[in-house]
C-alpha cells in the first residue's frame, strides 16, 4: 500500500457509515438480513428507505457483490433520501450515503472516486455542524441506531442509546420516536413496566397516527394487560389492508393479536385476504404459514370443534412448500416448522419429517442456527419417535455450543430438570 493509500484508508476508517460500525456477522444472518430488506418492499412513504437501501448496499458487498453494492447506492439510496427529505435539510442525510460510496469505490479499486466521496463528507461536516457539540450528528445517530437493531438482540440496547441520542438533539421526528420506542419493546417489555412503557407507545401511536405498526403493537401491548380492544382491531385490519405490503405496515403483530383474542381461524381469513390482494407477495405467503402453524400446534380444532384433521395439515403443508421456495437461502427455521407439522400428520408423510431433519443435519453449519436444529430435533425425537435417550444427546449437543441462544438456553434448562429429576428416561424432558 503506498503512502497516498495509506491516508485515504486512515480517513476511510474514520467515517461513521456501515462499513465501521462493527456489522460482522455470519452470513447466514446476513442472508437473513437482506429478505427482510426485501420485504419491507419499495413504498415511498416508508420513512426509512434511504437507510433501506444504504444498508442493503452494505450487505451486498459483504455477501461478495461489490458491484450490487454500488447499483443499490447509486440507483436507490440518494433518490429515496431526496424523496423524504427537504433539499434544505438534506446535506446530514448523505453523511452515512457518502462514507459507503468512499468504501464501495474503495474496494472497487476506485481511488479518486473513493477520495472524492471522502472529500464531501468532510464538506458536508464543514457546512452542517453537529447541532451538539463533538457529538455525531442526529441523522447519524438515528440511522446507525436503525441499522442496528437489524443485527440481533446484543446490538439492541446500543440502538437504543442512538436513538435516544438522536431525539435529544432533535425531538420533533416522529419516525425516530416511534422507531425508538419500537426498540424498547423488544428489549424491555415487561408486565412490570407495562404502565410506563404502554404511555411511551400511545404517545408515539398519537404523534405518528399514520404508523400502522405501532398501533398493532400498542393494542397487542394493552391486550396482555387484559384491554382487549377487538373493534379497535378490526378498523385496523381494513386500515392495513388497504396499505402497501410491508413487513411493517403491521400485519404481523395485528395476526398475533387476532390469534390470542380472536381465534386462529379469524387470523387465518385475515392472512388470506391479504394474499388475496397482493397474491404474489411472499412476506403475507410467510405470515398465512405461521398463521397455519400457530393454529395446528394450539390443537387445531376448527370453530366446530372438530379435532385436528389432514385437511387443516394439507393446508398448511401447501403454504409451507411455498414459503420453503421463496426464502431459498434462509429456510432453515421454515423446514423445520414444516417438519413439525409433517410429524403430526398421517403416518406416511411423516417421513417426510425425518428427510427434512436429515437434509439439514448434513448442511447446517452456523452454530446459532445449529443450537436451532439440535433443539427442534430433540424435540422431535422425544415426542414423535419416542427416542428419549436420543432426544437428550442432541439437547447436549445444543448445550455445548457457546454463545447460547434462547434455543440453546431451553435445552439447558431441560437438561437441568432431566439432572434434578434423577435423569435418563422420558420423565424428565
Amino acid at each position: 500500500m503506498n503512502p497516498t493509500q495509506t491516508v485515504l484508508r486512515t480517513k476511510l476508517e474514520k467515517l461513521e457509515c456501515h462499513f465501521t460500525w462493527g456489522l460482522e456477522v455470519s452470513r447466514y444472518k446476513l442472508l437473513s438480513i437482506r429478505d427482510h430488506l426485501e420485504d419491507i418492499g419499495s413504498d415511498e412513504s416508508y420513512p426509512w428507505l434511504g437507510q433501506k437501501y444504504n444498508l442493503w448496499a452494505y450487505v451486498h458487498h459483504t455477501l461478495g457483490s461489490t458491484d450490487m453494492a454500488l447499483q443499490c447506492l447509486s440507483n436507490k439510496a440518494e433518490e429515496a433520501f431526496h424523496q423524504n427529505s427537504p433539499l434544505d435539510t438534506m446535506g446530514p442525510w448523505l453523511l452515512v450515503h457518502y462514507g459507503n460510496l468512499a468504501w464501495v469505490h474503495y474496494h472497487l479499486d476506485n481511488q479518486a472516486e473513493s477520495q472524492g466521496y471522502v472529500t464531501k463528507v468532510e464538506a458536508l461536516i464543514r457546512d452542517y455542524p453537529s447541532p451538539s457539540q463533538g457529538e455525531l450528528h442526529p441523522e447519524v445517530c438515528a440511522e446507525k441506531a436503525w441499522t442496528l437493531m437489524k443485527f440481533g438482540q446484543d446490538k439492541r440496547q446500543k440502538a437504543i442509546e442512538y436513538f435516544q441520542m438522536a431525539i435529544r438533539m432533535e425531538p420533533g421526528r416522529k419516525e425516530w420516536q416511534s422507531s425508538h420506542v419500537l426498540a424498547l419493546d423488544s428489549v424491555i417489555f415487561s408486565k412490570r413496566q407495562a404502565s410506563e412503557f404502554l404511555e411511551k407507545l400511545r404517545l408515539a401511536k398519537e404523534h405518528d397516527p399514520d404508523n400502522l405498526y405501532v398501533a398493532s403493537v400498542y393494542l397487542l401491548r394493552l391486550g396482555r394487560i387484559g384491554q382487549v380492544r377487538r373493534e379497535e382491531a378490526q378498523w385496523l385490519a381494513k386500515q392495513i389492508l388497504k396499505k402497501p405490503v410491508s413487513c411493517y405496515n403491521g400485519i404481523r403483530p395485528l395476526l398475533c393479536f387476532y390469534r390470542q383474542y380472536f381465534s386462529h381461524d379469524d387470523a387465518i381469513d385475515l392472512a388470506h385476504k391479504a394474499l388475496e390482494r397482493h397474491p404474489n407477495v411472499r412476506y403475507l405467503k410467510k405470515r398465512l404459514a405461521k398463521s397455519y402453524k400457530q393454529k395446528i400446534n394450539s390443537g387445531g380444532r376448527w370453530s366446530k370443534g372438530d379435532s385436528l384433521s389432514q385437511s387443516l395439515i394439507n393446508k398448511a403443508i401447501s403454504v409451507y412448500m411455498e414459503v420453503v421456495l421463496l426464502y431459498p437461502e434462509t429456510s432453515i427455521k421454515v423446514k423445520l416448522e414444516l417438519a413439525s407439522i409433517y410429524a403430526k400428520s398421517r403416518i406416511d408423510k411423516r417421513e417426510l419429517a425425518n428427510q427434512i431433519y436429515e437434509e439439514l443435519l448434513a448442511s447446517v453449519q452456523e452454530p446459532s442456527k445449529l443450537q436451532l436444529l439440535y433443539n427442534q430435533y430433540a424435540t422431535y425425537l422425544y415426542s414423535s419417535i419416542k427416542d428419549y435417550n436420543g432426544s437428550i444427546d442432541y439437547h447436549k449437543k445444543a448445550a455445548e455450543i457457546p454463545n447460547s441462544n434462547k434455543y440453546g438456553r431451553k435445552s439447558i434448562n431441560i437438561l437441568r430438570k432431566i439432572r434434578e429429576e434423577g435423569g435418563g428416561g422420558g420423565g424428565g424432558i
